[in-house]
């Protein structure tokens, strides 16, 4: 056989090539525990929660691993009856995105369920919050971790300790004690719907 032309399949792998991979590897191995809230007031909402569920096991490097149970709450902050009911669930994520990439894909996750983001409080398609990520503790404006107001919302904790029964937010405490100091009136399971978790 003429040298060359040999097999190109035992070529060496350039170093570099070599290089990226390992570092890969490295962060690939090494994927961090995130907590993410989902609520929906308008359109099909469980289908909706559905959506933003598929879409998120769609990003690549993340991994949904756990999907709670669907709760019925009325809205937070408005008047009784001024909105629909919301449906609200919690997913853990395995991911290997850092917490700002995580939020970026929340937020396109919004717009392509056409949040609309005119009022406070306002009724929405879809909520993608991010409640905690690893032990990340920061006042960052722009992704505050963990939520700063998870600790105090039953309509978070019920879903989230159904979830994962031994789960800390960082800095508050665990969630089965905090679920002792909030209310949890109005937090409705609905246990005729369900979420799938992505094959």
């Amino acid at each position: 056989m003429n040298q060359t032309q040999s097999d190109p399949t035992v070529q060496p792998v350039p170093s570099s090539v070599t290089e990226q991979v390992d570092a890969a590897d490295t962060t690939l191995s090494n994927p961090k525990w995130a907590v993410i809230g989902l609520g929906s007031n308008l359109g099909n909402r469980l289908e909706t929660l559905q959506g933003a569920v598929d879409l998120l096991e769609d990003t690549p490097g993340v991994r949904v691993k756990a999907v709670s149970p669907v709760y019925e709450t009325e809205p937070w902050g408005v008047d009784a009856g001024s909105q629909p009911s919301y449906f609200n669930a919690v997913v853990l994520v395995r991911t290997t995105l850092p917490p700002s990439s995580l939020l970026e894909r929340g937020q396109a996750i919004e717009e392509a369920f056409d949040r609309v983001r005119e009022v406070r409080w306002g009724p929405r398609t879809i909520d993608v919050d991010i409640l905690s990520y690893a032990n990340v503790v920061s006042d960052d404006p722009v992704l505050t971790l963990p939520h700063p107001r998870a600790h105090e919302r039953g309509f978070v904790l019920v879903p989230w300790h159904d979830v994962d029964p031994e789960a800390q937010v960082p800095g508050r405490g665990a969630v089965a004690d905090l679920l002792g100091t909030v209310s949890t009136d109005g937090v409705l399971p609905r246990v005729d719907l369900e979420l799938r978790l992505p094959e």
